[in-house]
């Protein structure tokens, strides 16, 4: 089993009181949040391979935008609040809308979805400058830049307000070890700008460093400015393992490390509150650009969904789905154009359904 790829149940020992979905009848019902781009794509892609294999999941999707704003974010709270699990596409932020909030910011914040889990592992089959590379970054999900408080006080004089607070800080970090605890992982990296932002920053970093040298001694803990972290996961990523950030310098990493593996296609990542979990791409792309032209990569989805299905217990379908995906990649005979074949989405999907039957169960 690939640790980075199929982790514990509820992923770390901070996570016991995350309420798992009931089950009626042997199924599980979860909520389906498509999202834009190429969501509706890549998430119809893990629907087929699930009915394939049988799964015992029922989907209640609400299919809304990013560009409604915040309009109907309730239907998706409501939906999380009663399932306590999801599966979810990115919804696209416009940059050039003045007070048009992110609807991915407001679901987070509004069922504190506080932990944001990226895994960065090379796969056989896709050709990198770096091979074997394998680090998880872990984000901090509800306060700092991301949070959107920022106002112009007088004309052409924006603040804009970055919080941070211990307690956030303390819940991310004890997450952040027990990630690295229960995963087999033997560091924990916090990454900040505490030279310049010596209190917000730095209450982030030493926060860190005193849960890690205090309550886990056998993890070795340190800490990176985000500017040399660029630089070093870029050069060298096999030093790190797994990376604690605020909300910014995650997507920062984050972006660094999907393009050390092959791109955002391929990234497997999930959210996590006390309450609820939502499993999404690794990598924050919406891919607007080819919405429509079936040519997406469902990889990352799919990989997620596999993480899904491990924090709900179905541990022997999450084996086989991500066993089959890297094999049909490593064949390289049905792969999509972003990682150098000419399958279509639907071509890829159908070859992972088509592994998994000829595999015995």
């Amino acid at each position: 089993m690939l640790r980075s790829l199929v982790c514990k149940r509820t992923f770390a020992t901070s996570l016991k009181e995350t309420i798992l979905p009931k089950q009626y009848g042997g199924r599980f019902t979860v909520t389906l949040l498509p999202g834009d781009g190429v969501g509706k794509e890549i998430t119809d892609s893990v629907i087929s391979i699930f009915n394939a294999e049988n799964i015992p999941i029922d989907w209640e999707t609400v299919d809304i935008s990013g560009l409604d704003n915040k309009k109907n974010i309730k239907l998706a709270v409501q939906s999380l609040k009663r399932n306590k699990i999801g599966l979810k596409g990115i919804w696209h932020t416009p940059a050039d809308q003045v007070g048009h909030g992110s609807l991915n910011v407001a679901l987070r914040k509004k069922l504190d979805i506080y932990a944001n889990v990226a895994i960065f592992k090379s796969i056989p089959g896709v050709k990198t400058k770096i091979p074997n590379v394998d680090l998880v970054v872990i984000r901090e999900n509800t306060e700092g830049e991301f949070s959107g408080l920022e106002h112009e006080s007088v004309e052409g004089v924006v603040e804009s307000l970055k919080i941070t607070t211990r307690t956030n800080s303390e819940r991310i970090a004890k997450f952040a070890f027990d990630f690295a605890q229960r995963n087999n992982r033997h560091s924990v990296c916090a990454v900040h700008k505490a030279n310049i932002m010596k209190l917000g920053d730095g209450l982030f970093r030493n926060t860190v460093t005193e849960i890690g040298e205090t309550q886990y001694p056998q993890i070795k803990t340190s800490s990176i400015i985000v500017d040399n972290a660029s630089m070093q996961a870029v050069a060298k990523p096999h030093q790190f393992d797994v990376m604690v950030t605020p909300s910014m310098y995650g997507t920062i990493i984050g972006n660094i490390g999907a393009a050390l593996i092959g791109g955002p296609g391929l990234v497997a990542g999930a959210n996590f509150g006390k309450e609820c979990a939502v499993f999404e791409p690794g990598s924050r792309h919406v891919g607007l650009d080819i919405e429509g032209q079936n040519v997406a990569n469902p990889t990352g989805m799919i990989l997620s969904a596999t993480l899904m299905l491990d924090h709900l217990g179905l541990k022997k379908s999450s084996q086989r789905i991500s066993d089959a995906v890297k094999q049909v990649i490593a064949e390289g005979k049905a792969t999509t154009k972003d990682i150098g074949g000419a399958a279509s989405t639907t071509e890829f999907t159908n070859a992972v359904i088509n592994k998994l039957a000829s595999t015995p169960l």
